[in-house]
């Protein structure tokens, strides 16, 4: 089994439990300041690439 199926998996595995906890998370900042909020969802929106994207460059790397 190459590295592509196995990244394929697990960045779907990933970018699932990320958006559940996202989602979880942002019921706590709901009633909070809307900065707090802004900055809440601008990390959230964002963080999860880097991991995203070091698996991808994991999977095309050839040996």
């Amino acid at each position: 089994m190459g590295r592509t199926p196995i990244a394929a998996v697990a960045g779907l595995a990933f970018v699932a439990v990320w958006i559940a906890g996202a989602t979880v998370l942002a019921d706590h900042v709901r009633h909070q300041n809307m900065v707090v909020q802004f900055a809440y969802y601008a990390i959230a929106g964002f963080v999860w690439v880097f991991p995203v994207r070091w698996l991808m460059f994991w999977a095309a790397y050839k040996r």
